[in-house]
């Protein structure tokens, strides 16, 4: 059985996904930082994947320590992880200038966002190399890949865009060992819609923003998520993939 570890696997875009992964057939560890009530409903929902498939850790990504003892934790119980799901990423809400953050949210968004990514590559891929398999996925943001400015989400784009070049130069080195290493990159997706499917997207009528004509949902995530994990998906590596509905075609080309 396929081992996956996701970071915010309890809700949003991770709830989907890890949804996908019980799916699939794997046992799957989650991480999640502090909300109980959702684990404890989400234990109820997913009763009939077997208990032993599901390991929850409470920790903080942005602790290195904590990040640690999941990933022990995981390997401790399972034996093996083959599939590795970075999906937390922290974000500041309030829109501010570069200079006006505190020392707080900038670290916050560089240690949530990339140096935790970090800590887990590096207590991972020594298990996938002995495995001479592994499949490892980043988040990024709609257009990540050419580096754009941000306005009032400076950090957040800056850990996000560090991040971009992480998976590459991963995808790079690990290739050998069996191991690969992409990016997807989420259109707006906001609110209920993280946890959607994509029939609940299409029965909610025109999205004029998105040429495909709905918003995106969580399964639209979990299916690309999907695709980038299967064992004959090992040519791709080191891409960005953008999940948009085509909007930065548009935005490329206006």
């Amino acid at each position: 059985m396929r081992h996956a570890v996701i970071t915010a696997g309890s809700k949003g875009l991770g709830q989907k996904v890890t949804e996908m992964l019980l799916k699939k057939g794997c046992s799957v560890s989650i991480n999640y930082r502090s909300d109980k009530e959702a684990i404890d409903r989400l234990k109820t929902e997913w009763k009939d994947f077997g208990g032993d498939r599901l390991h929850f850790f409470q920790g903080d990504v942005t602790r290195k320590e904590d990040m640690s003892r999941f990933i022990e934790e995981a390997i401790d119980k399972y034996g093996r992880i083959d599939y590795l799901i970075n999906n937390a990423g922290p974000y500041i809400f309030e829109r501010k200038k570069l200079a006006d953050y505190s020392d707080e949210e900038w670290y916050e968004m560089i240690e949530g966002n990339l140096s935790a990514v970090f800590h887990l590559f590096r207590k991972t891929i020594p298990i996938m190399r002995k495995q001479h398999f592994g499949r490892i996925i980043t988040y990024g943001f709609q257009g990540a890949e050419s580096s754009p400015g941000w306005i009032y989400r400076s950090a957040f784009a800056a850990s996000k865009v560090g991040l971009v070049s992480l998976t590459k130069t991963i995808a790079f080195e690990e290739a050998e060992n069996g191991i690969t290493a992409n990016m997807v990159c989420p259109g707006d997706i906001v609110g209920e819609m993280k946890e959607a499917s994509i029939e609940q997207a299409k029965d909610l009528g025109d999205a004029k923003d998105t040429p495909v004509g709905r918003s995106g949902t969580g399964e639209d995530i979990a299916r690309a998520i999907r695709f980038l994990c299967e064992e004959d998906s090992d040519m791709i590596t080191g891409a960005v993939l953008e999940v948009t509905g085509g909007v930065e075609v548009i935005n490329r080309f206006r």
